[in-house]
């Protein structure tokens, strides 16, 4: 059996690199080979190798000998030659892995990975190709370049859409043909509700933080960025808190490193005196020990194609609030799991946290609805025999 090539741009511990992982693990589970090109490093990589053999991009080529020889060497035009030499060396041993691996798939997944595909098209021209897509608008814009999109998109054989939003925006945008389109989810639910039910076995982890048990946590979830909306989540937070005050309402947003944003948004809880109530925690591999704690989950998204942080707090039966217009999550959420509200509308937003926090039986109906919904929408099983009929059509129709 011929193996599939997946394409990932890193290996961040981040929504669609973790669904690649689940898939990974679940392409091994059914002894279907597969192959791994990542774009960029991270910190899933040994987890990555744990599934699936890997090969990176050549790196580019930034000294020869040393510092002082090379700039001999550059000073006698020699330097250049050998520069050329030693790029192409690395690119033709790259190359060779990649015609070594026996693929007769190639499974891009997200748009992102669009640089990574135009490369290597010569070594995999015959071959056909399925884009995994987890962006909208805002994410191509930031993340792709638009030649290398359009040339993926034109030698995608077929696209799976993780949500209808997604799948409309690209018919509407760049003219995919629907007919080759396909919309689910690929995650693994078996090991996300192990994960959840060994965090809640787990010490509490917020008591290091120093919340109190009895505690209503609202959390948010993702690495940070503007496009997430964590300025808006601080908003939140301070007008739900406010109007709490005499109850011990805390927000808890994980996956924020400290880099510039960070001490932005430190600096505005500080203003705002909610840096007791508002905590800001870095990405971790023990996610599930805070997302299993919170009471309520506020997507606060300005855009998020369907984002795994909301299966996985679904699967914790915890009710969503969600912005309208900002992706596939109100396709989820609904009316019985939580709540959707006004784009940008922070007070609405508010409003509908407070309602849950004011009522727990609905908080419990909520969270159970959108968990029964994930289980009975999202089978693993189903959708591993959806992407593999896929697979079958394709490697075995001429393309």
């Amino acid at each position: 059996m011929k193996k599939i090539l997946f394409i990932g741009h890193d290996a961040n511990r981040a929504g669609a690199q973790l669904v690649l992982l689940q898939m990974l693990q679940m392409l091994k589970q059914r002894n279907v080979p597969t192959h791994l090109l990542l774009c960029g490093d991270g910190p899933l990589e040994d987890e990555y190798r744990q599934l699936s053999s890997v090969t990176f991009f050549p790196k580019p080529v930034t000294r020869l000998i040393g510092r002082r020889i090379d700039k001999l060497l550059y000073l006698l035009r020699i330097g250049q030659w050998l520069h050329r030499r030693e790029e192409q060396r690395r690119w033709q041993n790259f190359a060779d892995e990649i015609r070594s691996q026996n693929i007769g798939l190639v499974m891009v997944n997200t748009v992102t990975s669009a640089k990574g595909y135009q490369p290597i098209y010569e070594l995999v021209k015959s071959t056909p190709v399925i884009l995994f897509v987890h962006e909208l608008e805002m994410a191509v814009r930031m993340y792709t370049q638009p030649a290398n999109l359009r040339f993926l998109l034109d030698h995608s054989d077929h696209l799976i859409a993780v949500s209808k939003a997604v799948a409309r925006f690209y018919v509407d945008t760049y003219g995919f043909d629907p007919a080759r389109i396909s919309t689910f989810q690929l995650i693994d639910i078996p090991n996300l509700l192990q994960k959840i039910d060994q965090a809640r076995h787990r010490p509490d982890v917020m008591a290091q933080h120093h919340i109190p048990e009895n505690a209503i946590i609202v959390g948010g979830c993702g690495n940070a960025e503007w496009r997430k909306g964590n300025d808006l989540f601080n908003v939140i937070a301070q007008l739900v808190i406010s109007r709490y005050s005499d109850r011990p309402i805390y927000f808890v947003w994980v996956g924020m490193p400290r880099h510039g944003l960070y001490e932005d948004l430190a600096l505005d809880l500080k203003k705002a005196g909610l840096s007791e109530r508002v905590l800001l925690i870095e990405p971790t591999p023990d996610v599930f020990r805070y997302t299993t704690r919170f009471d309520i989950f506020a997507l606060c998204s300005r855009e998020d194609p369907y984002p795994l942080v909301v299966l996985e707090a679904a699967l914790s039966e915890t009710p969503v609030v969600c912005f309208e217009h900002a992706g596939g999550a109100p396709e989820l959420v609904e009316t019985d799991g939580g709540f959707v509200v006004p784009y940008l509308d922070t007070v609405a937003m508010a409003n509908a946290i407070g309602a849950l926090i004011d009522d727990p039986a609905k908080r419990r109906t909520m969270g159970q609805a959108l968990r029964r919904k994930v289980i009975e929408r999202h089978s693993s099983d189903q959708s591993m025999d959806s992407f593999l009929a896929i697979v079958n059509q394709l490697t075995t129709t001429p393309t």
